[in-house]
């Protein structure tokens, strides 16, 4: 498997991509297009909140509907078409048509994405004209430009790829994804586009994706909030002309995409809102892997746990607390706990629940790091999971109080 940080979308054969700066929110990019000639099937998942964005309502429909036949995706940035009522769902139909017109294809063979401010009818001439712009330069060299247009409060675009050697010939996965704050593992926690060459019937396409997603976008948490917009896609046109439909070429699919999802997860939660830190907090020796990540997902969103890693404050009591308000049943006389910079046994701060005998420099100087590992250890079965958050910072604060200023 050749992973390629330099890839894209439009690395996997057949996809194009184009930009362009309409003006929804400033004089940067916020429109993109991704193209495939041929049709794709296609597969999603969506956020869970109730209140949903006119784009996730549109994108539902035309999914159930048609899952075999999608040629393009259009997402803008800076405005997130979210509680805008009938004119919301009326403006989301008005950019497939205006993507299939220019594009020479059927409406509902288009989906949307939209990101950015809640609650503000779109500008429709703006993103038209956009819609227009970027079909005009649409290329395979374009893909990071899309992940850049994309962005909100991102720092920088997220963009990979990756080549897999199958017994009938390489097929490739590429993929893009915007987030930095409104993370957190109750579905795809930001918007995500993913393509590939490889031949796959959409109901396993869907399979594939729902998977991947499990153990990656769904495993991250910047504020333990959800969006109105999350979406997953998943695009395959079958250029390659490999088929993934045998179980080896399931398996090594389902690998690849797994791989380039949690590579991209990763990337949302180190781009995190005023982020400093990226730790990766693992809950092993649960009852199951549920239990597990129950655990680890109370923890990575506790806000005093996420105050202290951006005080580099070894403050282990605050994981324990928060592990215990779970809802998951556990003896805390067994319980251990760790800490490392790069291996996540480094340091043993907690054994039967009792403090071991460490120094607190030491413990200190872990949590001072940009990047470590904490292991919560139950001695319960054989059930563990992996979560991946980042610190809470003034910063974090600060940009979300600014946020429409």
């Amino acid at each position: 498997m050749d992973f390629l940080t330099d890839g894209s979308i439009t690395t996997p054969d057949g996809f194009l991509a184009g930009t362009a700066a309409s003006g929804i929110k400033d004089a940067s990019l916020d429109v993109a297009l991704v193209y495939s000639q041929q049709p794709c099937q296609a597969a999603a998942v969506f956020t869970r909140n109730q209140v949903v964005a006119a784009p996730v309502i549109i994108d539902r429909q035309t999914l159930a509907d048609n899952k075999n036949s999608i040629h393009a995706v259009t997402v803008n940035s800076g405005n997130a078409n979210a509680c805008t009522g009938a004119q919301g769902l009326e403006n989301a139909t008005r950019v497939q048509e205006a993507t299939a017109a220019v594009l020479d294809c059927q409406a509902d063979e288009v989906l949307v994405l939209s990101t950015g401010v809640i609650g503000v009818q779109m500008p429709m001439e703006k993103v038209i004209a956009g819609i227009n712009q970027a079909a005009q330069n649409m290329s395979t060299e374009s893909g990071p430009w899309a992940a850049e247009a994309i962005m909100t409060t991102d720092t920088r675009p997220k963009y990979a790829a990756v080549r897999i050697e199958l017994a009938d010939g390489p097929i490739t996965i590429g993929g893009i994804a915007k987030g930095a704050g409104m993370i957190h593992p109750n579905m795809a926690t930001l918007l995500g586009v993913h393509t590939t060459d490889a031949d796959i019937e959409a109901e396993l396409l869907q399979a594939c994706l729902r998977t991947a997603v499990d153990q990656s976008y769904n495993r991250i948490s910047v504020d333990g909030d959800t969006s109105t917009n999350d979406t997953i896609l998943l695009m395959a046109n079958g250029n390659s002309g490999v088929k993934v439909g045998d179980e080896q070429s399931i398996t090594l699919f389902q690998e690849a995409l797994n791989s380039l999802t949690r590579y991209l997860a990763q990337q949302v939660v180190r781009d995190g809102e005023g982020a400093s830190k990226f730790v990766e907090i693992t809950v092993a020796g649960a009852e199951d892997d549920l239990a597990a990540h129950t655990i680890a997902n109370t923890i990575a969103t506790s806000a005093l746990v996420k105050t202290a890693f951006a005080g580099s404050d070894a403050n282990w009591g605050r994981i324990l607390a928060a592990a215990g308000r779970a809802g998951v049943p556990f003896d805390q006389y067994k319980t251990a706990l760790w800490a490392g910079k790069k291996q996540s046994r480094e340091l043993h701060l907690l054994d039967n629940g009792t403090p071991t005998r460490y120094q607190e420099a030491d413990a200190a100087a872990i949590f001072a790091e940009p990047e470590f590992k904490i292991l919560f250890e139950l001695q319960q079965g054989d059930g563990t999971s992996t979560v991946w958050t980042s610190d809470l910072t003034h910063e974090y604060v600060s940009i979300n109080a600014d946020y429409r200023s």
